[in-house]
């Protein structure tokens, strides 16, 4: 892997995209069990389209906020940190699709010993459909600068 440092992040830059999927209904339920997420809209076909109306069973907030940070923190490799992560969940996602992480630096900024990088992001479907739109801001290491400390800390930033 190629360490990413701050100097190499410019305003415009897109993030290589992460591809998820396709999901299948067996992702959703292994998700579901591993975090005790027993509600029907995630394994109960009948239930989710009949009962609750929806066009199949969804894919779990939970995972999507995970493949979120996932994807900034593979970009970031171990020079960086992913220091704040905001996202809305906008459409529903379903067995079949693939899905499409996403980023987009919007701002660079020098704080002190380390670089602050503002993102754009979101996870899109092979259809072009936004469900998860969001910002970042990710904290990296300068070239010749300190590692960006584990656990992160604001206060070090000037």
């Amino acid at each position: 892997m190629t360490s990413l440092y701050f100097e190499d992040v410019r305003p415009g830059m897109e993030l290589p995209r992460l591809k998820k999927g396709p999901m299948t209904t067996a992702h959703i339920m292994r998700w579901s069990a591993a975090c005790e997420n027993w509600h029907r809209i995630h394994y109960d076909f009948p239930f989710a389209t009949g009962h609750d109306k929806l066009p199949g069973l969804m894919v779990n907030g939970s995972w999507k906020q995970n493949v979120m940070v996932q994807f900034l923190a593979d970009w970031l490799g171990e020079t960086g940190w992913p220091w704040k992560v905001r996202f809305e969940f906008r459409a529903m996602n379903v067995p079949g699709e693939t899905l499409y992480a996403w980023g987009k630096v919007t701002d660079v900024k020098d704080a002190g010993d380390y670089g602050v990088v503002e993102l754009e992001t979101g996870l899109v479907n092979q259809d072009g459909l936004e469900s998860t739109p969001g910002t970042a801001t990710v904290v990296l290491q300068k070239r010749n600068g300190p590692p960006v400390p584990y656990p992160f800390n604001p206060d070090v930033l000037s």
